[in-house]
């Protein structure tokens, strides 16, 4: 009997044990390896005779035979109902990643706009993190470009702020916004606080779904306008329902959905696959996304719908109906299950005729445009790989490529950079900075060792060495003949340098691109011809690399220079704030005090006491 065999059987014995001790409730199990990793999440109506399924590997797939053989425990959560167990078991999924589910890859958050409350006159803007209980938000938004120029749009509309709480206190004469005709400047009163609420409720109905109606509104306005002479009146009106209308007529279809819903549409081609979720809000095209990425090919399409929705809606906003490519596994329980999340019935159906069926073959063609698109891509990623394993004389093309860029800013905020490129191109999970703690300012040469130090000394404390996924074979460092060297007397410190490629790159004579000089161990430095393919692809790795960097000490050094802390809380004008300010000495301290503490400054009530509070913990 062969070695895989033999822990097949073992394993299927280790579950066959706990199936004797398991009732036939509800729950979620989890299937664990020889270390504690987490190989599978399930969930179960009867856990007693779920779990005993795997305990005869005869009947199970390749896949899950394999999943079998390497299990050497489990854990089980009991829940009250099914529908309690598919939402833990989603959330589990989402969490772990274990190696044998189908794990829908979409951490991103989603963009909203938002409509600010608990002020005479609310703010439109692009709202992206955790929701706060002052707010309308509409969306999600499929991504920034979509949120952007809605707003804009609605800007040109409804005229409504966008500016700070500081700002908007501290004006005493209309800013460029109102100039160009996208605010009515109530921060230095050109529009009393009852117009610009009926501005705002306008904005609140259109995103609401009522865009015909507001439309009309207008059109009604303007012809009025017209009809007693007031033609400037009218031209304005005329220039508000043209922005509308570039809102409405901003659709990559003609769609006939009223209300909230989502269109998702899944294609295969081998191991790959692309979703693509297709946002409707209010009647509107609120932008679409794709996600492309890998599965096992024994999966259907009807399970990764299925997995797909689960762990999607559990930290999204649900509509009242999904609209899909394929009937989805255990479709009513996924049903019963949003629809328990969301509070309301959720509806779940693949269209077979008319609009709906016409907006799900958009869909299908977009997923499978994008999925030929990546392929290709992939194709020519690999191709690319190839060139600089000869290139740099590695024996295989390198899965992970780490390249690393410093930066500072007269010798502070010293921050250093990683990003990890490999086939599917730059993965942006695994880019991560470092705050340098211990090298002297503008020492280049010690953020570098600092840099590698604590890259790959926790890496070795946590046993990612050589051979484990997250090992770099390729280290590209944004330097020359100094910073390689700074780098491999780190790694042979740490007894590593044999098992990982060094190349530093150098930008040529006058910072010129194309005239880079390339340095590696042992071998004298040389430089490519301008127009190699090999060039072009390290300068992008380079230039990510220094993006990222750049990026990241921008935000360092403006969240070391905060504005006001209390300048963007509703209610709290000048007069508030430096009696809070004398109170209690800084903004810093205001943050951190109690209700009862903030209820001792002249002039702020049991209200604003809890909305100040609220603002700095929520």
């Amino acid at each position: 009997m062969s070695h895989i065999e033999t822990s097949l059987l073992n394993g299927a014995d280790i579950i066959r044990d706990y199936c004797k001790k398991l009732p036939k409730t509800p729950g979620v199990y989890r299937m664990l390896n020889e270390q504690g990793d987490v190989l599978y999440v399930g969930k179960a109506k009867s856990l007693k005779n779920r779990v005993l399924n795997y305990a005869q590997p005869a009947g199970l797939s390749v896949r899950i035979q394999r999943m079998v053989s390497q299990t050497r425990s489990m854990e089980f959560i009991h829940t009250k109902t099914e529908v309690e167990a598919l939402l833990l078991e989603s959330n589990l999924i989402k969490k772990m990643k274990p190696p044998f589910n189908v794990v829908f890859r979409d951490d991103k958050s989603y963009p909203y706009i938002e409509i600010t409350i608990g002020h005479d006159y609310p703010k439109a803007v692009k709202f992206r993190g955790v929701k706060k209980e002052e707010g309308i938000y509409f969306g999600p938004f499929a991504n920034a470009g979509a949120v952007n120029r809605t707003l804009i749009s609605l800007q040109k509309a409804f005229q409504i702020r966008n500016c700070s709480e500081g700002n908007f206190k501290n004006r005493t004469r209309p800013c460029l916004q109102y100039h160009i005709k996208r605010c009515t400047a109530p921060c230095v009163g050109l529009v009393s606080k009852e117009n610009y609420a009926a501005q705002v409720q306008d904005m609140h109905d259109f995103l609401s779904g009522k865009s015909h109606t507001i439309k009309q509104k207008l059109v009604d306005q303007m012809e009025h306008a017209a009809k007693i002479l007031d033609f400037e009146m009218a031209a304005k009106l005329r220039d508000r329902i043209k922005a509308l209308s570039t809102v409405t007529a901003h659709q990559d279809i003609n769609i006939d959905i009223v209300g909230d819903a989502d269109g998702v549409g899944v294609v295969q081609q081998g191991h790959k696959i692309c979703i693509q979720i297709f946002f409707v809000r209010g009647g509107q095209n609120f932008g679409n996304r794709s996600i492309v990425q890998s599965i096992n090919e024994d999966v259907s399409l009807e399970e990764v719908l299925s997995a797909c929705l689960a762990q999607f809606y559990s930290n999204k906003p649900i509509p009242p109906t999904i609209y899909v490519s394929h009937i989805p596994a255990e479709k009513e329980l996924l049903s019963e299950a949003l629809s328990e999340a969301l509070g309301r019935k959720v509806m779940i159906s693949r269209p077979e005729r008319g609009d709906k069926m016409r907006l799900m073959k958009f869909i299908l063609d977009n997923a499978a445009e994008e999925l030929s698109r990546h392929l290709s891509e992939s194709v020519a990623q690999k191709e690319m790989l190839h060139s600089v394993a000869r290139l740099f004389g590695l024996s295989t093309p390198p899965s992970r490529i780490e390249v690393y860029d410093n930066s500072h800013l007269g010798g502070t905020g010293m921050i250093g950079g990683m990003i990890v490129a490999g086939e599917e191109g730059f993965r942006k999970s695994a880019y991560r900075k470092f705050n340098i703690r211990e090298a002297l300012a503008s020492d280049d040469y010690g953020m570098m060792r600092e840099v590698m130090l604590r890259r790959f000394s926790k890496a070795l404390a946590e046993n990612e060495g050589p051979g484990t996924p997250n090992w770099p074979d390729l280290l590209l460092i944004d330097g020359g003949k100094g910073q390689l060297s700074v780098v491999e007397d780190v790694l042979t410190e740490l007894n590593i340098l044999q098992h990982v490629t060094v190349v530093g790159i150098a930008k040529g004579p006058d910072r010129n691109a194309g005239r880079e000089q390339l340095f590696m161990r042992n071998k004298p430095s040389f430089q490519l011809q301008h127009n190699d393919p090999v060039l072009h692809y390290l300068q992008r790795l380079r230039d990510e690399a220094h993006r990222f960097v750049i990026g990241a000490q921008r935000t360092r050094r403006a969240m070391a220079v905060p504005a006001g802390p209390l300048d963007d809380i509703p209610g709290i004008g000048p007069k508030k704030k430096k009696a809070l300010l004398q109170y209690f000495g800084s903004g810093k301290a205001v943050s951190t005090a109690a209700i009862e503490d903030l209820r001792k400054v002249e002039g702020i009530s049991q209200a604003i006491a809890e909305r100040i509070h609220r603002h700095f913990t929520s």
